[in-house]
């Protein structure tokens, strides 16, 4: 008896750290936009239809995760699954520009060496978050707008489709009563105009942030911008360290909001810096930037955010965001409404 003990012991410690080191925890958070999103004029179908897609979004994520993929491919897949539906403003479903057509926007970043790609203002390409990372990883430029970023698409040898592909009836009509809301203040300015139209007409995006089980933290974010917006208008969602941000010393963090505000006060660079500086909490970092610092500016939005131990926070200002995650404990959430956290 006191032999085969014995044996257990040393057998114990001959083990190499590695081996008695538990696994490298994984975490995956997703968001499909915040703003006003009122319960009562949403249907139960939608809800189950939203709730849905967004899990799907999620386990697509989280599966590759699990198989040791990188936190890169986990963000990019999740956010593709987004883009895909017409439910969320990115892809298929994107709101319309004053001309009525869709210019998509999208950025990516690797926290482990900081490296980043985006694209803005794009109309041909069916997923906008692959091409974001084909910037980063085969060009030596970190954002492309427009027409040359779409010969890049077509050179890469990404799909690309008509711009009606992105259509969608119920954006065409949110369009159409934008305008007329525009048209009968633009008067006295388009900037008092644009004031005029409540939060949904100016928000909306799709995002994914990831913790892999080397480590390595990445953040992804793609949308259809601003319903009714002119002149190329570019937000936040391509801008790194305003709309999308991942460190591997602090953070991964994708944004959705009034995207001028998260440009103005570099919403997703902020909570990494002040979690990395001032060692705070993540939770407690990103509460401070999205509920006092931007409310205070008059910015409304949300983040989804997680650390390099795999603790998420989901902070919002607004009625609402949709959003799901799992973080490294595995407690799993999919949610519209409730405690912004």
């Amino acid at each position: 008896m006191k032999s085969a003990l014995l044996a257990v012991a040393l057998t114990a410690l001959t083990l190499s750290p590695a081996a008695q080191a538990k696994p490298t925890p994984i975490a995956l958070a997703i968001h499909g936009g915040a703003g006003t999103i009122d319960p009562d004029n949403m249907s139960e179908a939608q809800r189950e239809a939203v709730t849905a897609k967004l899990d799907q979004a999620l386990m697509a994520g989280y599966a590759l995760l699990e198989q040791g993929k990188p936190a890169l491919d986990a963000v990019e897949a999740a956010v593709r699954v987004l883009e895909d539906s017409p439910l969320f403003n990115a892809g298929v479903g994107a709101v319309y520009t004053w001309d009525e057509r869709h210019e998509l926007d999208a950025s990516i970043m690797d926290g482990a060496t900081l490296e980043a790609g985006a694209v803005a203002g794009v109309t041909t390409v069916r997923n906008p978050i692959s091409l974001a990372r084909r910037v980063m990883t085969d060009s030596a430029h970190v954002m492309l707008s427009g027409q040359g970023a779409e010969q890049f698409a077509q050179s890469q040898g990404l799909e690309q489709v008509a711009n009606s592909h992105f259509d969608t009836e119920r954006r065409l009509q949110s369009l159409h009563k934008a305008k007329a809301k525009i048209q009968a203040q633009e008067a006295v300015s388009h900037q008092a105009a644009v004031a005029t139209l409540d939060d949904h007409y100016k928000m909306g995006t799709v995002g994914a942030v990831a913790l892999d089980r080397n480590g390595n933290l990445a953040a992804a974010t793609s949308t259809g911008g601003m319903t009714a917006k002119r002149w190329g208008r570019i937000g936040d969602s391509p801008v790194i360290g305003a709309g999308t941000y991942a460190d591997n010393d602090s953070c991964a963090v994708s944004a959705t909001g009034h995207g001028e505000f998260f440009i103005r006060y570099n919403v997703a660079a902020d909570i990494c810096a002040r979690a990395k500086y001032q060692g705070i909490p993540l939770a407690a970092a990103s509460d401070t930037v999205i509920n006092q610092r931007l409310v205070a500016a008059g910015g409304t939005g949300g983040v989804i955010t997680v650390d390099p131990q795999g603790r998420v926070a989901m902070p919002f200002n607004t009625q609402g965001m949709y959003r799901a995650s799992i973080d490294a404990e595995g407690n799993k959430t999919v949610a519209i409404w409730g405690t912004s956290q």
